[in-house]
């Protein structure tokens, strides 16, 4: 991916007081020099002293001003290589400097403005650019950090050949760079739920959609004969129409934790971290496996939106709300939220199909909300994080747990295929393992079905 702005040429601001503004510590001190030369010079009556306090004087006033009134008419542009990048891995800024004045430029130093988590400011010292010329230049920028972070204004900076005088004129444009969650490849298991897409054991739907298409109809004109039913043709003394289905892509919703009260510990390996990292994997994974997918959180809000049935589409479709659910992990942060009723509302309309879970610390209150859930989807599993953990020396031993309220087993007795996610762990290895455990559980006859993913 690639995103590219373009500048408009710096312009002139403020007055004189800008120029003088701008002379440097050389120029003040030459200044500062003439002054104290010509006072001397009026007081011990020294004609020559008077002179040479002048020259001191005014060299770096005219630098000043020669620099102030300097034209240089220039077209700054930026362009991002990708524009989205998963966060500990580079993207290189290009910069695009062309002089569109008649008349070729002097020295120039070019410095673009970015956030201290991408690196340090960079600048570039551009040789005397012709007529109509241009030149280009690039740096790479980097983040630890998911979010998005502004670039710009690119400032050039001007100076005149003895140094006495430097001014800074800014561009107008600027751009953004998003920085996405880490996304991890998973393989191919068959978890608890909804089969693949388009494969066996999907979904059907009406190839006619409306109410009246629910049984069968009346003959319409343009119907393929190959459809009548003959038989209630015969009972009803017209003809009558057999529906037809097609296949429908299957459902998945991947819910995020997002409370603060259910995340401890901050920063790139942090327990919330991860969590905003396997919910970006899993989402991409089950859009490449044919699933119609949507982003929910504790809050209730879900992406890509509110439309028909808040699900991704066509594959173009599914592209589009990709790019959308990875901007939205990327900014996304800690909730208010206690608890994870609102997010049981949405799901409470009917069947969604499979729900994936990335989940916090739990109580007995929200590990029943979520056994509710799981009765409104066809599979659930569920990746339960305990940040305490997380935050806790290797060496130092956990704490006693009271089995009665271990969400853990809460969650597997309501219907969850439930994984603990140790500090650290692989998303891939946990998904491997949520496979044994549908496998262990179903051979107990116990589980109802499966579906590839």
């Amino acid at each position: 991916m690639t995103q590219a702005s373009t500048g408009h040429t710096p312009e002139d601001r403020g007055g004189p007081r800008t120029a003088l503004a701008g002379l440097t510590t050389r120029g003040r001190s030459f200044l500062a020099a003439g002054v104290a030369a010509m006072i001397c010079a009026y007081v011990l009556g020294q004609s020559d002293l008077l002179r040479v306090g002048l020259l001191l004087a005014v060299l770096p006033l005219i630098c000043a001003t020669v620099l102030y009134r300097t034209r240089y008419r220039v077209a700054g542009s930026r362009r991002l290589s990708p524009g989205r990048v998963p966060a500990g891995s580079e993207a290189r800024v290009h910069l695009r400097m062309d002089n569109i004045s008649r008349l070729p430029t002097g020295l120039l130093m070019l410095q673009d403005k970015v956030p201290y988590v991408l690196g340090p400011r960079p600048r570039f010292v551009l040789d005397r650019v012709e007529a109509g010329g241009r030149r280009e230049v690039s740096y790479r920028v980097r983040s630890d950090l998911r979010g998005r972070y502004p670039l710009g204004p690119l400032q050039l900076r001007l100076t005149d050949p003895f140094g006495m005088c430097e001014l800074t004129r800014s561009f107008s444009a600027h751009d953004t760079l998003t920085v996405i969650p880490r996304v991890e490849a998973l393989p191919p298991v068959r978890l608890a739920g909804e089969a693949k897409g388009y494969g066996d054991g999907r979904q059907r739907s009406l190839a006619l959609a409306g109410e009246d298409d629910i049984i069968p109809r009346g003959y319409r004109h343009g119907d393929d004969l190959r459809r009548v039913h003959w038989r209630l043709t015969a009972r009803y003394g017209e003809l009558m129409v057999r529906r037809e289905e097609q296949p429908q892509r299957s459902r998945c919703t991947v819910l995020l934790d997002t409370r603060g009260i259910a995340f401890l510990g901050a920063g790139p390996d942090s327990a919330f971290e991860w969590a905003v990292s396997g919910t970006a994997s899993a989402l991409l994974h089950m859009l490449e496996r044919g699933f119609s997918v949507r982003l929910l959180t504790d809050t209730g809000s879900s992406v890509p939106g509110e439309g028909s049935d808040g699900f991704a589409g066509t594959n173009q479709e599914s592209a589009d709300a990709a790019g959308m659910m990875m901007d939205t992990l990327a900014v996304v942060d800690h909730s208010n939220g206690t608890g994870l009723s609102r997010a049981y509302e949405v799901l409470r309309g009917g069947n969604e199909g499979l729900l994936i879970a990335f989940l916090g610390d739990l109580d007995e209150e929200q590990a029943t909300v979520l056994g509710k859930m799981r009765q409104r989807s066809g599979g659930a599993v569920a990746f339960l994080l305990d940040s305490e953990s997380w935050v806790r020396d290797p060496a130092e031993a956990p704490g006693p747990r009271d089995e009665g309220t271990d969400p853990l087993r809460m969650l597997r007795e309501a219907g969850w295929t439930a994984v603990a996610v140790p500090r650290g762990a692989s998303l891939a290895d946990l998904w491997r393992e949520a496979d044994r455990q549908r496998v262990h559980v179903a051979s107990t006859g116990t589980d109802a079905g499966s579906g590839s993913v």
